[in-house]
């Protein structure tokens, strides 16, 4: 059965095997980032409302809940094409998360902007991991490589985060990305390790673009540029470890794929090898509509074997259904794989 808000379950270096669950159902944001992988805003605003409305983003899990009884995934995610904590139903879209896949935990993705808001900060304590985003904390940084709504800065965000993570008893996993050129420099570094080692939180992630962003602006950093600014954040995060106990921990690279993605095959970790063309080719359109993909990590994502996954993009290329990103907008992002994005 085909699902009009759930996606996936895809995998995720921050969060294992991830079933999304889109709760905008449309580029809808707070913010127009120059690196957005699903493509530029459509609808930019601050004001919450049932976007997608709870019964139905919910009778959909219910569904794909008794057609995957025997395959549940590491976490269910929401997040969608914008900013989700835009949905003013997300409190109750979270607890029937919960009622509905008791044992899986729900993570919410989030670009910051609405914590500053009590309700979101309530609702959001319901979820057992945060991963809120904040990508420098230099004003004309934020302005350029974010491009927020109207009255939102990065010095008032992370000073609600802070407030939120007082009082929230869930993981709080930081994300940062890093555009060459944008937010890479020694003050925001600077500014950031002062940041980290105030909020603590469970974990940083440091990553890069890895697709074609919404702007041809936005860049990757290089591979040593990243790992400078990995090392540097991980060790401003000392209160917890894995298990939540005091102890230093490591930063981690959301965007650098497991080793098999750079091999000629990624069999160990497909979980349906022997799907049939169809149904690998519905995936793989499926998985492209959201954002631009390299058939490695299309391979990743889906946990095929990557010849299922290059035989189905060479059919859907032929029916004109998927394009190959020009080379210039590939260049800077650390691969020789070419990128397959929807019509």
């Amino acid at each position: 059965m085909k699902f009009t808000y759930i996606f996936g379950p895809v995998y995720s270096g921050r969060l294992g095997h991830s079933l999304g669950l889109d709760l905008l159902g449309d580029r809808i944001c707070s913010m127009d980032c120059l690196y957005c992988e699903v493509g530029r805003t459509e609808e930019l605003t601050l004001t919450r409302k049932p976007y997608v409305p709870a019964e139905d983003l919910l009778n959909e899990l219910r569904r794909w809940r008794d057609e995957h009884s025997n395959n549940l995934p590491d976490y269910v995610t929401l997040g969608g094409s914008g900013e989700p904590c835009l949905n003013s139903e997300l409190d109750i879209i979270i607890k029937g998360c919960k009622q509905i896949l008791p044992s899986v935990p729900v993570a919410v993705l989030t670009n910051s902007t609405l914590l500053c808001n009590p309700e979101v900060q309530q609702a959001l304590r319901e979820a057992d991991a945060v991963l809120p985003s904040l990508d420098s904390l230099v004003d004309k940084e934020f302005a350029k490589l974010n491009r927020p709504c109207g009255g939102v800065n990065a010095a008032h965000i992370a000073e609600c985060l802070i407030e939120f993570s007082k009082n929230y008893s869930g993981k709080i996993f930081l994300e940062i990305l890093l555009s060459q050129g944008i937010n890479d420099s020694q003050e925001n570094l600077t500014l950031l390790k002062e940041y980290v080692t105030r909020l603590q939180p469970h974990r940083v992630d440091v990553t890069t673009l890895s697709r074609p962003g919404a702007f041809s602006l936005a860049k990757a950093v290089a591979p040593d540029v990243r790992k400078e600014w990995q090392n540097a954040l991980s060790e401003c995060v000392t209160r917890f470890d894995a298990n939540g106990s005091a102890s230093h921990q490591r930063a981690t690279q959301e965007n650098a794929p497991p080793a098999a993605a750079s091999q000629p095959a990624t069999g160990n970790f497909a979980d349906l090898p022997e799907q049939d063309r169809s149904a690998v080719k519905e995936r793989v359109l499926e998985s492209l509509t959201r954002r631009p993909q390299t058939p490695s990590q299309l391979a990743i994502a889906l946990t095929l074997p990557l010849s299922n996954v290059l035989g189905a993009l060479d059919t859907l290329e032929h029916e004109g259904a998927i394009y190959k990103s020009e080379p210039d907008r590939t260049a800077t992002l650390n691969t020789d794989e070419p990128f397959y994005s929807c019509q």
